[in-house]
């Protein structure tokens, strides 16, 4: 039995037992995080491929011609050359950042050698991929002040030290003209536009620049100076990365095999892909809690995809997992907080991740939140006045925008929680009553002894009642 397989079969057991238990949850987290650095080299190729593929959207030209691929490199004594170009356009990093990152290191670990290719070149251009208008370009000082922070907040999910780091500026910046336009006369006009977000663009009358064209030419160039085996990239990518195969076949050499990763729903669940100007994301930078409760939030259909994404479970894994959720001999909430738990152990610690818990049953899991510890609180006197979702928003900080507290609204997830003798009673905040004053929403509310103010799993208190 390969390492894999035998920390499965110990996983396996306690997935089906009392997984609302610290203590089993603890043991699983220390045996699924210990994955992340476990030596993977004695799978076969067939079985690296599938490990590869079950985290995938697509592998083009198809996951046995990647097993193929393995298998020849490993004949010839050397593993693939995996490729994945960061341009770096934001300093803030989240965790749908990290999905490729993931599966990079899962190629570290099976074997294979990684380079990481810093668009210092094509982040002057800008990807234009997904986008309605043309991003703008970064300046040099744009590029180091965003590659300042980047390693430090994935390096929970990636090994940094065995990998190699590129500028494309090394092969693009001495590109000749003549050189470009030699190339340019052998890739049809028509391929560049077939992008879904291009011809949707020129539907609407907005422009297209020439940069943009080009971007899938140079990233392209990219894969040819490298000579890669693998590229990998999120779907959104997908035209870009097959650039990249037909530029190799017209050098001559090997094409890349194309593997895409998932875009990553955010938590507010609207289904929109996760972003820090959308507010429905996690930071990798912020705080065990903070991360364990933003996940606690998300609806219960996203536990499979980031399940996925963010762990080192197995597919059959997942399945037995859920499977018990359908059955309901797991609870989802359950679920959910080992989810947590598992993104927590990854960027802190299995002992952050375990108080992280601890502190989340112990706020949320309460009959009375009299009995929580200290609490933000928002006085009725001095911000009444104001809107529910500019509270949320100015005062507490509990939603990053107006439009995101009026998004949680739309979800249900905006509550006022009326405590009293009989217990606690809920009142929902409608969307309407979102971008009413805070004052007049808490006195049409039952009479009680406290008042709370909820945002997903986020709580409150209300004061001068």
């Amino acid at each position: 039995m390969t390492r894999l397989g035998e920390s499965v079969a110990r996983a396996t057991t306690l997935l089906s037992a009392d997984l609302s238990t610290d203590a089993t949850v603890q043991e699983l987290l220390r045996e699924t995080g210990a994955r992340r650095s476990l030596d993977l080299t004695d799978l076969p190729p067939k079985e690296q491929a599938a490990l590869i593929a079950g985290r995938a959207v697509e592998v083009l030209p198809g996951v046995e011609k990647l097993a193929e691929r393995i298998e020849e490199r490993r004949a010839a004594g050397r593993g693939l050359h995996i490729k994945l170009g960061i341009d770096p356009t934001a300093t803030d990093v989240h965790l749908g950042h990290a999905v490729p990152l993931i599966v990079l290191s899962r190629f570290q670990r099976l074997g294979h050698s990684v380079t990481l290719i810093i668009g210092d070149f094509t982040a002057k251009i800008g990807d234009p991929s997904g986008r309605t208008a043309e991003r703008p370009p970064l300046t040099d000082d744009d590029i180091a002040a965003n590659l300042a922070t980047y390693r430090a907040q994935v390096r929970p999910f990636f090994d940094f030290e065995h990998v190699s780091f590129r500028q494309n500026s090394e092969w693009l910046a001495p590109y000749t003209f003549p050189e470009l336009l030699s190339l340019l006369s052998q890739v049809p006009a028509s391929q560049l536009l077939q992008r879904e977000d291009f011809r949707n663009r020129l539907a609407a009358g907005s422009g297209l620049t020439m940069t943009e064209l080009l971007y899938p030419i140079a990233q392209g160039l990219d894969s040819v100076a490298l000579e890669c085996d693998v590229e990998l990239g999120g779907s959104d990518q997908l035209l870009n990365l097959q650039m990249g195969r037909k530029l190799m076949e017209l050098r001559g050499q090997q094409p890349q095999l194309v593997v895409t990763m998932p875009l990553i729903e955010g938590t507010d669940g609207t289904g929109a892909k996760m972003s820090k100007s959308k507010g429905n994301y996690v930071g990798l930078g912020a705080p065990a809690d903070d991360v364990f409760g933003k996940i606690m939030s998300v609806p219960d259909r996203l536990m499979e995809p980031y399940l996925k994404a963010w762990t080192e479970w197995t597919d059959d894994e997942i399945t037995l997992a859920l499977k018990r959720v359908e059955e309901r001999s797991l609870h989802p909430m359950d679920l959910k907080k080992i989810l947590a738990g598992e993104v927590v152990t990854a960027l802190y610690g299995l002992e952050a991740a375990m108080a992280a818990r601890a502190g989340f049953t112990a706020q949320f899991s309460k009959k009375s939140f009299t009995d929580v510890g200290s609490l933000p609180s928002v006085d009725v006197a001095a911000h009444g006045a104001e809107t529910v979702a500019a509270v949320l928003t100015k005062v507490l900080e509990f939603t990053p925008s107006a439009s995101a507290a009026r998004r949680l609204a739309k979800q249900n997830a905006l509550k006022l929680v009326v405590e009293g003798a009989d217990g606690q009673q809920t009142v929902v905040i409608a969307e309407a009553d979102a971008v009413r004053p805070l004052a007049e929403v808490v006195a049409e509310a039952p009479a009680g002894e406290g008042v709370y103010l909820k945002a997903g799993r986020k709580l409150a208190k209300v004061d001068g009642v």
